[in-house]
């Protein structure tokens, strides 16, 4: 009789025990009575009466999901491989649960199939300058579709983006053609400004009497500082004039 007493119980503390559940300060218990939604369970120590009553746990701490690589063709047809990941918490833990089936496998492949429909809309070269605002559509259009699973879409990031050897090649080229651009551009501009100097130059020149002749005998100077040097000069036509004229009156 006492052994059946002490029995009795142990069975009772035991399904009391079971009957205690403990939810961490990070997370959400969504109860169910007999089979219907019945309530969230706050952080600490609930009770859930067996058979009756059933609940699931809900992390609510941010997620990193890591969206693997996606094949994807750019709006100008450039085949690019490119990953993501994508930072998101749960927000409403009834909807989350109730709304939709593992709603981590959800949110991934809809990061994966909205992320290969945007790069389709944009350009290669915008795909790769304008990472950013592509990462926060991105975010956008996941955070509205997932608002009625009850999860928020805190950040969508841009990993990698790969491009096939045949295009890395012609993109190399394609940078080393508009460096040789540039290069040409500009010598030709430095050009057109030597030339609007030099033509500044002669015109004054041309306006100041023996001007020339400075420049001529400064330039002889220069020369003759080195001995290894020979000369061919040509006497300017202004000097021969000057000197066919004082002929003229000598005679």
């Amino acid at each position: 009789m006492f052994g059946g007493s002490i029995g009795v119980l142990i069975f009772v503390i035991l399904a009391v025990l079971s009957t205690l559940k403990v939810v961490n300060e990070y997370e959400r218990g969504v109860r169910f009575t007999l089979g219907r939604f019945s309530g969230i369970m706050r952080p600490g120590l609930r009770i859930v009466i067996p058979i009756i009553q059933t609940w699931q746990r809900v992390d609510m701490r941010i997620k990193a999901v890591d969206v693997p690589d996606q094949e994807s063709i750019t709006k100008d047809n450039i085949t690019v491989g490119i990953n993501a990941v994508i930072y998101y918490k749960v927000g409403d833990s009834a909807k989350a649960i109730i709304e939709v089936e593992h709603f981590n496998y959800a949110v991934s492949q809809l990061a994966q199939t909205t992320m290969r429909n945007v790069v389709g809309e944009v350009e290669l070269d915008e795909l790769l300058s304008k990472r950013d605002q592509i990462s926060d559509k991105i975010k956008i259009i996941v955070d509205k579709a997932t608002d009625p699973w009850g999860i928020e879409v805190e950040s969508v990031e841009l990993k990698d983006i790969t491009l096939a050897a045949d295009m890395k090649r012609v993109i190399g080229k394609q940078a080393e053609a508009e460096r040789e651009k540039r290069a040409v551009i500009i010598k030709a501009e430095g050009e057109v400004i030597a030339a609007k100097n030099m033509a500044k130059a002669a015109d004054m020149m041309n306006k100041s009497s023996g001007a020339l002749h400075l420049r001529t005998l400064q330039t002889l100077n220069d020369l003759s500082s080195d001995q290894s040097n020979t000369v061919v000069f040509a006497m300017p036509i202004e000097v021969l004039k000057a000197f066919d004229g004082f002929g003229k009156k000598k005679k």
